[in-house]
C-alpha cells in the first residue's frame, strides 16, 4: 500500500503507464483514470468548466486587467470610473465541443525516461478528457500514425470518452520507416468546418525537416481562426541533450536512417544541445504565430503537475476558452 506525499501524489504517479505490446490495457487505463481523477480533482478545486476558462456570450463580472488578457474584453465604463484597467469576464457556454488531434507517428515510439512519448501523449488525451467531458460537452478525436488516420465523432458523456481512450490505446503502431503527417490530420479537422470550440493538438511537432515547421503551421493557423487552440508538446530529455555513453548508434524511426554519434565528444554534445534548443524555440515560435496555447510535457517530469500549472495559469490570466 502506497501513501501520497505532501503534494497529494502517490509514488509512481509522476509517470503514465506504459501501453506496450502484451500489456493489460484495461488495467493500465483504469490506473491512469484514477491517477488523473485524484490529482486533477484534488489540485483544481472549484468550478472548472473546461480545460481553459470558456468565453461565452453571457456577461459576467469585471476584474482587474492582467498582462495577456484579450483587450477586446476591456470594460471601458468600469475602467473610466475606477481609473484602473478592467476586463469583462463572460460566463462559459455549455456544451463545449472539443476535438483532439493526436499524433501517434513512429517518432512518438521513443522514450528514455519513465515512459515513451506515445504513453505521455495518451495520458495527455486522458487529462483533456477529464477536464472537458461534463455538462453535455462533447469530445472527438483525429488520430494519425502516418499509416492511417482514425476519426472518432464528437460525443458527450464519460462512457463515450472512455471508449475513445480504449480505441486510441489499441491503435497499431506505425511500421518503421513511415513518416507521420500531422499537417494532413489538421487539415482533415478543418474541412468541413466544425462548430466553434476547443481544439487540442498533441504531438512532438517534429516536421518532415527537423528545422522546418511549415508543414503543420499553416493548417494550425487555419484552425485557430475558428477555434480556441491548445498545443501539447511531448518531449523526451534525450531529444534536448545527449548523455556521454560513448559511440551511440541511433535510428530515425520515420525514415530508417542510421547514424553513429560519438557522444563521448563534448563538442558533439554541445552542438547537439544548441541545435535541439534552436529547434524547440522555432516550434514554440510557430505555435505562438498560430495563436495556440503551449503546454510542454516531458517524459522525465511530473506531467500532471505541469497540466495543473498550465490550467491554473490560464485561470489567473482569464483568457482562452471556446470562442463562439
Amino acid at each position: 500500500m502506497t501513501s501520497p506525499d505532501d503534494t497529494g501524489r502517490a509514488p509512481g504517479d509522476g509517470a503514465p503507464p506504459h501501453f506496450g505490446p502484451g500489456s493489460n490495457s484495461a488495467v493500465l487505463l483504469r490506473r491512469l483514470e484514477l491517477t488523473v481523477r485524484r490529482r486533477l480533482d484534488g489540485l483544481l478545486q472549484g468550478d472548472h468548466l473546461g480545460l481553459v476558462p470558456g468565453s461565452g456570450s453571457e456577461a459576467g463580472d469585471s476584474r482587474t486587467y492582467h498582462p495577456g488578457d484579450d483587450v477586446r474584453r476591456m470594460d471601458w465604463p468600469v475602467t473610466a470610473r475606477t481609473q484602473v484597467p478592467h476586463v469583462r469576464e463572460t460566463i462559459a457556454d455549455r456544451e463545449l465541443e472539443t476535438w483532439v488531434v493526436l499524433d501517434l507517428s513512429a517518432s512518438l515510439d521513443f522514450g528514455t525516461a519513465e515512459c515513451e512519448k506515445r504513453d505521455l501523449a495518451i495520458a495527455g488525451l486522458a487529462a483533456v478528457s477529464h477536464l472537458t467531458v461534463h455538462g453535455g460537452n462533447r469530445l472527438g478525436a483525429v488520430v494519425t500514425t502516418g499509416e492511417r488516420v482514425d476519426r472518432y465523432p464528437a460525443t458527450p458523456g464519460r462512457l463515450a470518452a472512455d471508449r475513445l481512450l480504449r480505441s486510441v490505446v489499441a491503435t497499431p503502431r506505425a511500421a518503421a520507416g513511415r513518416r507521420g503527417d500531422l499537417a494532413a490530420a489538421l487539415e482533415s479537422l478543418r474541412r468541413p468546418p466544425r462548430r466553434r470550440g476547443l481544439v487540442v493538438v498533441i504531438s512532438d511537432f517534429l516536421g518532415s525537416d527537423a528545422q522546418n515547421t511549415a508543414d503543420w503551421e499553416r493548417p494550425l493557423r487555419g484552425l485557430s481562426a475558428r477555434h480556441d487552440l491548445l498545443a501539447i508538446e511531448v518531449v523526451d530529455p534525450r531529444e534536448l541533450e545527449l548523455a556521454d555513453v560513448g559511440l551511440l548508434t541511433v535510428v530515425d524511426p520515420e525514415t530508417g536512417q542510421t547514424l553513429e554519434v560519438p557522444t563521448g565528444n563534448a563538442e558533439v554534445r554541445r552542438r547537439f544541445a544548441e541545435g535541439a534548443a534552436a529547434q524547440r524555440r522555432e516550434i514554440a515560435a510557430a505555435l505562438r504565430r498560430a495563436g495556440a496555447g503551449h503546454l510542454r510535457l516531458q517524459t522525465d517530469r511530473d506531467w500532471l503537475a505541469d497540466v495543473v500549472r498550465y490550467v491554473a495559469d490560464r485561470r489567473r490570466a482569464g483568457s482562452g476558452g471556446a470562442s463562439r
